[in-house]
């Protein structure tokens, strides 16, 4: 088997995994973070978004070996100990979770949006979600929660 190693939430790390291995697989089974969830199987859904070399991608689409070398941060990454990131924050001040299945992809897709465009339009925001659903039908408020936290981020 080969092995890969890889910068996850700051820190380098390195398994042996099989050459099919998911990156979803590895950072959930090899590493323990769960925060990044496999929803659909089939890249549709969005909840295993991850950012990687700062750009957000489906982790299920991409394998683990395909990530060597990578920088990967994952929703588990964000918070600064006890201290939610400014998204975050938004998602729970305005109640963008429900189930909370789909929180982690829509918040690191959310943070790439704004990382490309700062100050989104609700219409651009809508836009960049089309490919993370959210199953509770929650998107009004996961909308003004990205909103809210864009403009925490410009400060």
């Amino acid at each position: 088997m080969p092995t890969v190693s890889m910068t996850v939430n700051g820190k380098t790390v390195s398994a042996d995994v099989e050459p099919r291995t998911l990156l979803v697989q590895y950072l959930r089974e090899h590493l323990g973070l769960t925060g990044t969830h496999v929803g659909c199987d089939t890249s549709q859904c969005g909840a295993c978004v991850v950012h990687m070399n700062g750009e957000s991608l489906k982790s299920c689409t991409i394998l683990a070996a395909q990530a060597e070398g990578a920088d990967v941060t994952t929703i588990e990454g964000l918070a600064n100990g006890d201290e939610l990131h400014p998204m975050q924050e938004a998602f729970r001040e305005n109640h963008g979770l429900q189930c909370g299945f789909c929180t982690p992809g829509m918040v690191m897709s959310a943070l790439d949006l704004v990382q490309k465009n700062p100050d989104p339009s609700e219409r651009e925001v809508r836009e960049w979600l089309e490919g993370n659903l959210c199953r509770c039908t929650g998107y009004h408020n996961i909308v003004k929660s990205i909103l809210a936290g864009a403009e925490a981020l410009r400060g």
